[in-house]
């Protein structure tokens, strides 16, 4: 894997091109004014066919698409886009049933969001896949190993020297997180924008009751931490 880029300059600084697919209106007008203001250019559309044709005519740097569509489903639309460029798609829905989830995952979703969401939450989500790069999501590329540590981005999963290790879901993202940089610090302010974007933390001590969980699952000796390290003052490093 290549080196991380530091997170205080991310991709998405270019004014990321984003394509939203969504058959109701008021929510594309709301997601457009909202997203615009994030500084995203975007077009919106409301059907597979319209997607379909605006895929075909603009590059975009990131797709939003909505699973119920008036001419088709949104996963089907997924697959159709990411097989004619390797583009990052976050599918949006209603519906948060694990075998939706899952299934837009194993179709190639970077990413899925229920609604309601809030904007805030929606944008760290966005710019967190366009930070990944955008990199195609197969087995391969979806798996980041840092020492004994192997996270899949597919299954979310966590295996330590093949062992399967239960973690929360803001366990799993932090991982994903200070993973996805390897022996690079991560602050507090970035971690905790990265997963309670949809919250207002006066402090950082539930942060830092994640990290000793993690650090119960994933260290020898928790007392004394060697993949899970704190840089005091600063942040945090996950080393192999």
């Amino acid at each position: 894997m290549s080196a991380a880029a530091p997170l205080h300059q991310p991709v998405f600084t270019a004014r990321a091109h984003v394509l939203v697919v969504d058959d109701e209106a008021s929510y594309r007008e709301a997601l457009q004014i909202g997203l615009v203001g994030e500084g995203f250019e975007v077009v919106t559309v409301a059907t597979c066919a319209e997607a379909e044709a605006a895929f075909a005519a603009s590059a975009f740097d990131l797709v939003l698409v909505d699973i119920m569509l008036p001419d088709g489903n949104g996963t089907d639309l997924c697959r159709s886009l990411r097989s004619k460029r390797q583009v990052p798609v976050i599918l949006v829905s209603a519906r948060d049933e694990e075998v939706d989830i899952v299934l837009g995952l194993e179709l190639g979703a970077s990413d899925y969001v229920t609604k309601p969401f809030r904007l805030r939450e929606l944008v760290a989500r966005m710019r967190a896949v366009l930070r990944r790069g955008g990199e195609e999501m197969t087995e391969v590329t979806t798996q980041l190993r840092v020492g004994p540590l192997l996270l899949d981005l597919g299954r979310r999963e966590l295996r330590i020297g093949g062992r399967q290790v239960d973690v929360s879901r803001k366990e799993f993202e932090l991982l994903e997180l200070l993973m996805s940089h390897p022996g690079q610090v991560v602050t507090r302010d970035e971690c905790i924008d990265h997963l309670w974007y949809d919250a207002d933390l006066a402090d950082t001590r539930t942060l830092d009751t994640h990290i000793r969980r993690l650090r119960r699952k994933i260290e020898p000796d928790p007392q004394v931490p060697v993949h899970l390290l704190t840089v005091r003052g600063i942040g945090f490093r996950c080393d192999p």
